[in-house]
C-alpha cells in the first residue's frame, strides 16, 4: 500500500473507533448512578462509624459539576465498553505488517496484559474503601470530610489504574527480555526491591489490621514477579541454545 492508501485506512479505523467510543459513552452515562453509589461505599461507611451523616459527605460544588462529573465517568466506561472495537481497529491495522512471529507474540502478551489489568484494577476496587476509611482517620476530632466529587472520582480512577499497570508489570519485563534490553538474570537479581516494593505497596492498599489481605496482596504482586523472571530465564535459555546450534551448523561467522 501506498502512504496514502495507509493515510485513508487509518482514517477509516479511527473513524470506526470513535464511533464506537461515542455509543459506547451514551451507554455508560446511563449507568453512572449505579458506578457512583459503588465507589462512594466507604463515604457512607465512614457516615454509619461516626454517626453524622452530614458531618461525611460527597460535595459538588459548582452549578454544573455533577454533570462534567457523569461526562468525565462516561468517557471512562465507554473507552473501556468499546475497547473490544477499537483495540480491534488498532490490530486490524498493525497486523499486516507484521511476521507470523511477531503477530504470535503480539497476541500472547496481550492475552496475558489485559486480563492482568482488569484484575488489578479489580483488587484496587477491593482496596479502595480501606484506603478512605485510613485517610479518614487523620481528620482531628471536631472536624467534617466534605469530598469533592471531581477529586474523589480522580483518586479512584488513578488508583484503579495504578494498580492495574503494577499487575501487568510482569509482562512488559518479560517483552524488555523479548526486546533484549534485560536479561532474565538481571530481572531475577532485583527480586530483592520487587519483593519490598510489593510489600510497602500491600501495606499502604490495605488496612494496618487486616495482615492476611497485605500478605495476600504482597504475595499475588511477588509471584508475578518471579513468574516473570522465570519465563525470562526460560526464553534466555532457549534463545542461547539456538544461537549454539546456528554457530555450530557455521550459519554465524
Amino acid at each position: 500500500m501506498s502512504l496514502g492508501q495507509h493515510l485513508v485506512e487509518l482514517r477509516k479505523r479511527l473513524m470506526i473507533a470513535a464511533a464506537a467510543l461515542v455509543v459506547g459513552m451514551v451507554v455508560a452515562f446511563f449507568i453512572t448512578d449505579w458506578v457512583i453509589w459503588l465507589i462512594t461505599e466507604p463515604i457512607r461507611v465512614i457516615a454509619e462509624q461516626d454517626g453524622d451523616q452530614a458531618k461525611v459527605e460527597l460535595m459538588f460544588s459548582t452549578i454544573t459539576s455533577g454533570f462534567d462529573l457523569r461526562l468525565r465517568m462516561s468517557f471512562a466506561i465507554g473507552l473501556l465498553i468499546s475497547a473490544p472495537i477499537w483495540l480491534w481497529q488498532i490490530w486490524a491495522f498493525i497486523m499486516p505488517g507484521l511476521t507470523k512471529k511477531e503477530v504470535r507474540y503480539t497476541v500472547g502478551f496481550l492475552a496475558a496484559a489485559i486480563p492482568l489489568f482488569f484484575a488489578g484494577a479489580y483488587v484496587g476496587l477491593l482496596t479502595m474503601p480501606h484506603i478512605v476509611e485510613i485517610m479518614n482517620t487523620f481528620v482531628p476530632d471536631g472536624g467534617a470530610s466534605f469530598y469533592d466529587a471531581g477529586y474523589y472520582y480522580d483518586f479512584v480512577f488513578k488508583l484503579l489504574i495504578v494498580v492495574g499497570v503494577a499487575f501487568v508489570l510482569p509482562v512488559f519485563l518479560v517483552a524488555l527480555n523479548f526486546a533484549g534490553v534485560m536479561s532474565g538474570k538481571a530481572i531475577l537479581k532485583s527480586w530483592r526491591v520487587a519483593v519490598l516494593v510489593a510489600v510497602i505497596f500491600a501495606a499502604l492498599a490495605t488496612p494496618a489490621a487486616d495482615v492476611v489481605s497485605m500478605l495476600l496482596l504482597a504475595g499475588i504482586l511477588v509471584v508475578l514477579f518471579f513468574a516473570a523472571a522465570g519465563l525470562s530465564m526460560i526464553f534466555d535459555r532457549r534463545k542461547a541454545k539456538r544461537e549454539d546450534q546456528l554457530l555450530a551448523s557455521g550459519d554465524i561467522a
